[in-house]
């Protein structure tokens, strides 16, 4: 059990929260959601213990699993030991037996000692702590042949999932997880999902993974309203509940305003005649139907869609004997594919199997290294960077930067486009050096707006995105009439929207007709 009591957090002068009283119990799993900027991070920081509140409590139990970010404290580590470091106490008690068998002399202390070990080492299964840190690595996709390496010789993504193994080890009593699906892709979420789902303690998770939370959770605690409201059942749930629980006290407050007005014109008309005492009552009736105070959510949701000016042709792409790589290195090969007017294509494969270099090359910015790419007539496209931390240079504001891009859209015209993507009045004036991460994607996507291409490939544009602004993206995509191509991990938007697949694996890119759901099956039968 985690319990929260009077807590209150709040920094540069906004308050995240104030007064937070909750629980979470054991068996329940939890998505922590709000936008981004809510305290969401902050929140499970107070949870962990990393950060204290400005005001109350967190009691927490002893063994907690968290996700920790900074994979440099443990580059040194063989990548099992990083795992096995999960359970503190069978780890600091291998490590301390380690020391004393490195002794030259062992004393009948050390040897008493080592039997105090042994017994800790027994209890907390590990001797099965290799095999068992194994099969957590193997399911969210760290190859065994990586298993003994140092975690320095791993690339980026895949240490943060060593991390995340880390996190699961032990059988801890609490698991602590902000953004686990990061770097995950679909088939590493699924086992993730079951893992979860299997998971007898207590978990807290943030994710803007809409379909993950969905698969996993059976409770919500939404950050709003300067509060921690907690729903039952999955994130679609929280948002219907949320969404009544709204609508009832907006009709209930309309009721109560249609009466006081009745109220009102009575209380005019007989205030000071015969009738003077029913007046009075009726201005006392009036105080109490005072509407309820509705507070003001801090969600909001972009408004995402798609225009081009002129059509393409029927016919927008055509692959044949495509091989993409760098220099002597081929990445895949053997691509043969034809996209129409019209399509969406997911592109799909673990992290590191090529998915960007396949766009890359499709859109000419890295050369083929054999084959030919044919893009059809009147096609225009527009690119999304996976990398795109300097795609918005510095030293503009964020106005200035998209009025650039089409001066002929006139400074309204910009306005609108940054206002759908919530870069309204003085938000459009932000310096582009302090944009965040999620205000720099949906710079981006408000520039796709404005430039309306007729063709759209883009390489994970739902990172750094919270789940409004990743559901006004589905939204947009798939009411797009152009042609999309797009990178994904996020499961809940290559249902919606793909109509045809392209899995990038083992060098090679299998296409398959036919949206997510065809795909699954065709996989289940190979």
């Amino acid at each position: 059990m985690i319990t929260v009591s009077n807590v209150s957090k709040g920094f540069g002068g906004k308050l995240l929260f104030e007064s937070v009283n909750t629980s979470f119990g054991p068996g329940k799993r939890y998505g922590l959601t709000g936008p981004n900027g809510a305290g969401k991070t902050t929140f499970m920081k107070i949870l962990i213990g990393d950060i204290e509140p400005d005001e109350g409590n967190v009691y927490r139990p002893k063994r907690l699993g968290v996700l920790r970010q900074d994979h440099s404290l443990f580059d040194h580590m063989r990548v099992l030991d990083v795992v096995i470091s999960g359970n503190t106490r069978l780890w600091e008690a291998m490590q301390e037996k380690d020391r004393l068998f490195a002794k030259a002399d062992l004393t009948d202390d050390d040897g008493e000692r080592l039997g105090e070990l042994e017994c800790v080492v027994s209890e907390e299964d590990g001797y099965t702590a290799e095999p068992d840190a194994a099969v957590l690595l193997e399911g969210l996709g760290i190859e065994q042949s990586s298993h003994q390496s140092p975690l320095s010789e791993l690339k980026g993504g895949f240490k943060l999932r060593v991390l995340l193994a880390q996190a699961l080890f032990g059988r801890p009593d609490a698991l602590l997880l902000d953004e686990p699906t990061n770097h995950l892709d679909i088939e590493s979420i699924a086992w993730l999902e079951d893992f979860l789902n299997a998971y007898n303690g207590v978990l807290v998770v943030i994710s803007h993974d809409r379909h993950f939370l969905n698969a996993v959770c059976t409770h919500i605690a939404d950050i709003d309203y300067q509060a921690i409201i907690q729903y039952p059942g999955t994130y679609d749930d929280m948002v219907r509940q949320k969404s009544q629980v709204r609508s009832q006290v907006e009709a209930s407050n309309t009721k109560k305003m249609e009466k006081v007005k009745q109220l009102q014109d009575f209380v005019s008309r007989f205030a000071a005649g015969t009738r003077s005492t029913q007046a009075a009552s009726r201005k006392k009736e009036i105080e109490r139907l005072r509407p309820d105070e509705i507070k003001r959510s801090n969600i909001a949701r972009p408004y995402i869609r798609f225009e081009f000016e002129r059509q393409s042709g029927k016919d927008v792409l055509e692959v044949n004997k495509l091989a993409g790589g760098y220099g002597a290195t081929t990445i895949f090969q053997g691509l043969h594919l034809h996209v129409g007017r019209g399509e969406k294509v997911a592109i799909l494969g673990k992290n590191g199997a090529g998915k960007t270099t396949l766009v890359q090359t499709l859109i000419g910015e890295i050369p083929a290294l054999r084959g030919n790419i044919k893009w059809g007539h009147e096609t225009n496209v527009g690119y999304f960077p996976q990398e795109h931390e300097h795609v918005i240079p510095p030293g503009h504001t964020i106005f200035d930067w998209m009025f650039e891009q089409k001066p002929e859209a006139g400074k309204e015209g910009v306005r609108s486009a940054l206002g759908r993507m919530l870069f309204s009045g003085e938000d459009g004036d932000k310096p582009t050096a302090t944009l965040s991460g999620g205000e720099r994607v949906r710079g981006l996507l408000a520039r796709l707006m404005l430039l309306k291409f007729n063709v759209l490939v883009l390489d994970e544009p739902t990172n750094h995105l919270d789940l409004e602004a990743i559901s006004a993206l589905r939204d947009g995509i798939e009411s797009y009439q152009g042609t999309c191509i797009f990178v994904s991990h996020d499961r809940d938007l290559v249902e919606t929207v793909a109509n045809k697949i392209l899995l990038v694996e083992n060098g090679k890119v299998e296409v398959y007709p036919g949206g997510y759901a065809e795909y699954a099956r065709a996989k289940k039968k190979v």
